[in-house]
């Protein structure tokens, strides 16, 4: 595109976004704190599951003071069911950094923000754009969408030379006089008209500048290398009894799910009956040794690279002391107080159950 071309498409995208734009609760103001957790938020999540947990987020921790003196567990908590907990532990350990090295200010600078847990270059180009005026183009997949199909360009956006690739391409078009504003508008285009499938070109501002609609190839881009199937693991969960109480179990900080509180079990060997495995995995997990008293329930539940398919079963406590094999803690609670703890979204979708007194003490 020549200069004037460029210019021209920054104002039909901007005027657009200025007349289009959703009332968010993160565009209020340009408070960099509250700009970054709707970042972190929005990875990988779509924008009206976010809202509620933002909303809740903000009124619990409203700074990054509030932030850095709040136990991790809360933090869990409060973002129980978003998913991806990472971004929970890295915003929470992030928030101490601030408070600690730089007096509670959020860095409006790229080095020190990107030194943070969990900022990468895309967070850090949103924030400091949005929040800072940064001239720094933001590249997600909305972002990539956008730009494969403007310029016809077949790098697979799932593949290793993408953000280099559409960082070039977005650099070239991002508007010095408003990168913010700019940036949150191709975003927002790519949410609302630019869709992966069945994009409204009826609607687009930039339409006239699109090679694929030029050209009728539209539904060609962007490209993808193919991936692999997502492999399903079979897992047994068991919900020991113990004089009114149940069991839960702590997983590791660091990793999937670090820090969440969950009912033992572990993964079906091939062949296996999933009770057997259901007794094997607490013996080994827990040290107990229990009985099946009957089986509960079955949950499917998707991850990002995998899905797992939960057997639950209802047991009850025989023998031993609990000697945490993999956990790092445990409780014997009464299930009136399990909503104290962070749980897993797998667990969540069979704790309703167990609520039920008739089940649970059956």
């Amino acid at each position: 595109m020549t200069p004037e071309i460029i210019v021209a498409f920054q104002q039909h995208l901007q005027a657009w976004y200025r007349e289009n734009m959703r009332s968010l609760p993160w565009r209020r103001n340009r408070d960099s704190y509250r700009i970054w957790v709707s970042e972190v938020m929005l990875q990988q999540t779509q924008v009206n599951t976010v809202i509620p947990y933002y909303n809740r987020f903000m009124a619990r921790f409203p700074d990054v003071g509030a932030l850095s003196m709040s136990a991790l567990q809360d933090v869990l908590k409060c973002w129980e069911g978003l998913g991806y907990y990472a971004r929970a532990r890295n915003l929470h350990k992030a928030a101490a950094i601030v408070t600690r090295r730089f007096g509670g200010r959020v860095p409006d600078n790229w080095k020190e923000f990107t030194s943070l847990p969990g900022v990468g270059p895309y967070i850090g180009a949103a924030v400091l754009s949005i929040a800072h005026g940064r001239v720094l183009a933001v590249v997600d997949g909305n972002v990539k969408r956008i730009l494969a199909r403007v310029f016809e360009d077949p790098t697979p956006v799932n593949g290793s030379t993408a953000h280099k690739s559409f960082s070039r391409l977005a650099g070239t078009l991002i508007d010095p006089a408003s990168p913010g504003c700019y940036n949150q508008a191709l975003m927002e285009m790519g949410a609302l008209v630019c869709k992966p499938a069945s994009p409204r070109c009826d609607q687009c501002p930039v339409v006239f500048f699109c090679r694929a609609h030029c050209h009728g190839t539209v539904e060609k881009y962007p490209r993808r290398n193919q991936r692999k199937p997502v492999p399903e693991v079979r897992v047994a969960v068991g919900v020991i009894r113990r004089n009114g109480t149940v069991l839960i179990t702590q997983r590791k900080a660091d990793g999937l799910l670090g820090g969440l509180w969950e009912f033992p079990g572990g993964k079906i060997k091939k062949g296996e009956r999933a009770e057997a495995a259901c007794l094997r995995e607490i013996k080994e997990e827990v040290g107990l040794d229990i009985v099946v008293d009957t089986y509960l329930t079955e949950v499917r539940h998707a991850y990002t690279h995998f899905k797992v398919v939960l057997d639950v079963f209802l047991c009850h406590y025989v023998d031993g002391h609990v000697q945490l094999g993999g956990p790092v803690d445990y409780r014997w609670i009464k299930m009136a107080d399990i909503d104290q703890y962070p749980i897993p979204g797998a667990n969540l979708k069979f704790i309703s159950k167990l609520k039920n007194p008739e089940i649970l003490n059956g």
